[in-house]
């Protein structure tokens, strides 16, 4: 329970940090006590290691970060978007054992790169012939999914589950593939009753019947109830785990948090491909 407690008050300090902007916590200055005249060698495991940990903790944004959020667009025969291809692969074959019609994906803090999955697992299922998908933005407090497809809602997942607009309003196409989005257009004050209602259980029962395949961004399991509600009212749960950013306990607290039942397995995000050439989870 003291794992499970610390856990909890780290992601809820990160939380209210991000929300009320305060500074991010500032490192150690390191003397570089190596001469002038010796050579620099290349950046190690350890630093990048840090440096991921950094970006992670300080909440900054880059092209380079929005760009791979959408990577299976831009480059779909890269690397990457051959390994989620893997990831669909390994999905559809748990579905031949089970019903997966709605996946989740979560992560322990954010940061960790599940919008990223959730983006690029929706646009290689698209690709598949003859398959409806629907990704759809659960993240009512900080959503990201509009602005990494360059969409400009006029109503979202609030909306809809409020019953200021319907399901068909919401819903947006993205350019140049077969995806549509459900993205988040107002943050209301009560995302995390609006995402346990009644109206989010009817939302899911019926554009299950109208898509073959839906896949829901989640907020951070720790800290919040969000993560917990929605994949308690999905088929399935894929966990992103950060290298060199996770903490272990942190991913050991989210599996004692979810159904293990549901968990179909985890992704390990932001490894070097020379480094490893390991699956997708």
């Amino acid at each position: 329970m003291a794992k499970h407690y610390e856990a909890l008050q780290r992601a809820e300090a990160e939380r209210r940090r991000k929300v009320v902007g305060e500074p991010a916590p500032v490192a150690p200055t390191e003397w570089d006590t190596t001469p002038a005249s010796a050579p620099k060698h290349k950046k190690g495991l350890l630093d990048k290691m840090l440096s991921r940990r950094q970006v992670a903790e300080s909440g900054m944004e880059t092209a380079s970060d929005l760009n791979k959020r959408r990577i299976a667009m831009l480059q779909p025969e890269s690397f990457a978007s051959e390994q989620f291809r893997t990831l669909r692969g390994r999905i559809d074959s748990l579905a031949t054992q089970q019903a997966i019609k709605t996946v989740s994906i979560a992560s322990a803090n954010s940061g960790e790169g599940k919008t990223m999955a959730s983006i690029n697992l929706a646009v290689v299922t698209s690709m598949s012939v003859g398959r409806k998908v629907l990704l759809v933005d659960c993240d009512l407090r900080q959503p990201k999914i509009h602005i990494s497809l360059g969409l400009e809602p006029a109503f979202g997942l609030s909306e809809v589950l409020s019953g200021k607009a319907s399901l068909e309003d919401a819903v947006m196409r993205v350019e140049g593939v077969d995806l549509d989005v459900l993205p988040v257009r107002g943050r209301p004050s009560n995302p995390s009753e609006l995402l346990a209602s009644e109206a989010m259980r009817e939302l899911i029962a019926k554009v299950s019947g109208l898509y073959d395949q839906i896949i829901f961004d989640t907020p951070a399991c720790l800290g919040l109830p969000d993560a917990k509600t929605i994949s308690e009212l999905s088929d399935g749960v894929v966990l992103v785990v950060r290298a060199g950013v996770t903490p272990k306990q942190d991913i050991e607290t989210v599996l004692e948090i979810l159904d293990q039942r549901r968990v179909l397995g985890l992704l390990l995000n932001g490894t070097d491909r020379e480094a490893s050439q390991g699956r997708p989870y």
